[in-house]
Order: structure tokens, then sequence, then C-alpha cells
């Protein structure tokens, strides 16, 4: 089967801290984009990928191995951008979809994700969630919620292309991922087990969380 990826790096990451974007900060001897591409270079079985850029961004990305196309408002939007690209360069069977600023992801979860793709049409990895979840309103608790059959999404998430790409078409554009766009759609996602080293970053302390992942 042929597989591409898709690497969504057109959001500004402010939380991150720095004067720019997280995925353009350096994670030890190269930026957080590069990291996140390479992990995927790294797995024969993926055919192209296809990196999502913010419109201004275009220019950063100096590499002549992957595929470039620009991203729009929403997260969503721009997902749908990076398959349309995809469907008119090559179209591939089966799409993984990841977010840039998740550059230690390990390459067994990818893998694992490819190898279901085999069997479902959808695939997530994810870790059920462990904490005590609470409901805060104005800085006050109101309640505690059940964290029963609650888990945490990750990527890579793996689709079908076509199914994905019939789902984006049609989806709202404010999906936080493509697990809500595919279930939206009447997709089946089958969920797999994650890794507490797929971590996004999102704030700046996860910097040093992802480095001590990548032995920095």
């Amino acid at each position: 089967m042929k597989i591409s990826a898709v690497i969504l790096a057109a959001g500004r990451g402010t939380r991150a801290g720095g004067a720019n974007p997280k995925q353009w900060q350096n994670l030890g001897n190269k930026r957080i984009i590069d990291h996140s591409i390479d992990l995927f270079k790294n797995i024969a079985r993926i055919n192209n990928i296809m990196v999502v850029l913010h419109p201004d961004d275009l220019h950063l990305l100096d590499r002549s191995d992957v595929l470039v196309t620009k991203g729009g408002h929403t997260r969503s939007a721009s997902v749908k951008f990076g398959l349309e690209a995809l469907k008119q360069n090559d179209m591939p069977d089966y799409v993984l979809i990841h977010d840039a600023a998740r550059p230690s992801t390990p390459l067994t979860v990818i893998n694992d994700v490819i190898d279901n793709l085999e069997t479902a049409d959808a695939v997530s990895p994810g870790l059920p969630v462990t904490d005590t979840l609470w409901e805060v309103i104005d800085e006050n608790v109101v309640r505690t919620q059940s964290r029963r059959n609650i888990w945490r999404a990750q990527t890579p998430q793996g689709f079908n292309f076509k199914k994905i790409l019939e789902a984006h078409t049609v989806s709202s554009s404010t999906a936080t991922d493509d697990v809500e766009v595919a279930t939206s759609a009447g997709l089946k996602v089958k969920v797999i087990y994650g890794s507490e080293k797929n971590i996004k970053i999102t704030t700046a302390e996860d910097f040093d969380r992802v480095k001590a992942v990548l032995g920095y």
C-alpha cells in the first residue's frame, strides 16, 4: 500500500514562548520541524511527506526531500489543504497526519499505526487518562468528572486516504483533530496505545521534557 504523511506546521504556537513559532525553534542540533520530518523519513514504508506551512513561512523550509503546501486559518483547514495537495501530486492509499510539535514520537508508535491500517480505515494512538479530572469555573472546582473510558489523543493519526479526504470535505472547520472529523463522518476509529514519550510541545516547559526524551 502507498502511504503518505502530512505534517502540520502552520500554527503560531504562542504559548510555547520564544521569538519564533515553536516549530522553527531549535531543539538540540536542529529545528523542531526537522526532527518531526526526519521521524517519517526514517520509515521506508512512507512514500512521501507533505508539510503544511503558514503562508508567511513557506520560504523557511529549505528541504528538497519533502512536498510543501500552505495551510489555512484553522487546523482542520490546514489538514484539508494538505490532503488536497497530496491528491493532486500522487494520491496515496493511506495517510498519516502528524503535528510538527511532536518531535519525539517513538518510531514504534508510527509503525504500529501503519500496521493497524491493514485492517482498519482509521487508527489513532492515545493513552488512558489516569489523573483525576475536575471541572473548574472561576478558579473553583465545581465537580469531579469520571475518567472512565477517557483517553488522551496523540498523533500520528492514520486513515484511508479517500475516506478522510471525503470526511474533511464535509467537516466543520472547528474540529480539533482528525479523529473528530472521521467520527463525525461515521468512520470507526481504532485506538492503539501510544507513548508517554510522544510529547506535544505546547508550553515552554515541554521543551525540557522533549530534550530529555531525545537525550539532549
